[in-house]
């Protein structure tokens, strides 16, 4: 919801200015899909927001659930006609987390990731952001989705600070305890390696997640394979952990997808230590180790043995590591399957 519109359109309309906190509160909390259903405003009154203001700024295409009813995706139309998907996962039981996009599309052209083949088509404005987020509270109560839903990682379509500006209106409107609601910490920034983002993160977000998807701790690799590399490659990448570090002493999340012979051996494995063990508050390092989720292109993912051995072998150097359990690649709404079309 557009609260700049809604704002202007109270004060239009003569409205006292505790409407506007009536209205918010029901739509970001209580998550009301109408206007007609907030009863504490007057009928003439919701009518009128009815026919003037657009709760979601998006036409919601439809919402699959996978096989084993943990991972619920869902495709939005734009006003424009573009497409996004967002999707509501539970990593574990009576636990719920919402994945959200952040552009339609990604610039970043990672190879192995079914959003950068799209290309970038544009920015998500902030309330189309924000916006996911609330439809999934209006799906779980609508549906009686049962647990837990508090918190939400920006790790759906696009890359994150690529749309700082918008990204950052959108963390302040769900961290806001009068608007979203949502604690600091249940939030998660996701980022290819945009150093200048993660600078602005650190000295902007004390309390938010952040992880980087690294996914190679060779240059040539990754450069190779995510391009981003080429501008901020992993010596810049380790200057921004350790800038982010001199301002918050909080769990950096090392997201590491396993492609079979691509980045699984033991030779690769060390290299991961190495880089890691290179940056300052090791401590404060978690490494996620994801099997790939196919798409339509080349690569396949590492065998559930090869994962297992790589973890072992992190552990025994003192890396932490868990492995990452992969949730909804049957209705293609795992991490790098996003692409803007159903199953």
């Amino acid at each position: 919801m557009n609260n700049k519109k809604l704002k202007d359109f109270l004060a239009k309309n003569n409205q006292p200015g505790f409407r506007y906190k009536q209205i918010v509160k029901a739509v970001y909390q209580d998550a009301v899909a109408s206007f007609s259903d907030i009863s504490t405003l007057p009928r003439g009154l919701r009518d009128l927001l009815g026919k003037k203001i657009d709760i979601l700024p998006f036409k919601v295409i439809e919402a699959v659930v996978s096989k084993e009813k943990k991972a619920i995706k869902a495709l939005f139309e734009l006003s424009d006609k573009n497409i996004i998907e967002s999707v509501l996962i539970s990593p574990k039981p009576g636990t719920w987390s919402a994945c959200i996009s952040s552009q339609v599309g990604c610039a970043l052209s990672c190879k192995f990731c079914a959003t950068g083949q799209m290309g970038i088509k544009r920015d998500l404005t902030s309330d189309e952001i924000v916006s996911q987020a609330i439809f999934w509270r209006q799906y779980s109560r609508e549906y009686n989705i049962e647990g837990s839903y508090a918190s939400i990682v920006y790790m759906g379509m696009g890359e994150p600070f690529k749309n700082w500006e918008n990204v950052r209106e959108s963390i302040k409107i769900l961290t806001d305890k009068d608007l979203g609601n949502f604690p600091n910490r249940g939030l998660s920034i996701s980022t290819s390696g945009v150093v200048p983002g993660v600078k602005k993160f650190a000295n902007e977000f004390k309390q938010v997640n952040l992880a980087i998807s690294l996914h190679f701790a060779n240059n040539e690799k990754r450069s190779k394979y995510m391009p981003i590399n080429k501008a901020y490659d992993l010596e810049a990448l380790k200057n921004a952990l350790q800038y982010y570090f001199s301002k918050n002493k909080r769990k950096v999340f090392i997201e590491y997808i396993m492609l079979n012979n691509i980045n699984d051996s033991e030779g690769d494995a060390q290299e991961l230590i190495d880089y890691l063990l290179s940056i300052e508050n090791k401590k404060l390092l978690h490494v996620n180790l994801i099997r790939y989720n196919t798409v339509d292109n080349n690569f396949t993912p590492s065998s559930r043995e090869r994962v297992k051995d790589f973890q072992t072998f992190l552990l025994d150097q003192g890396i932490s590591c868990t492995i990452r359990k992969s949730i909804g690649d049957d209705i293609h709404g795992a991490c790098g399957q996003l692409a803007g079309k159903s199953k």
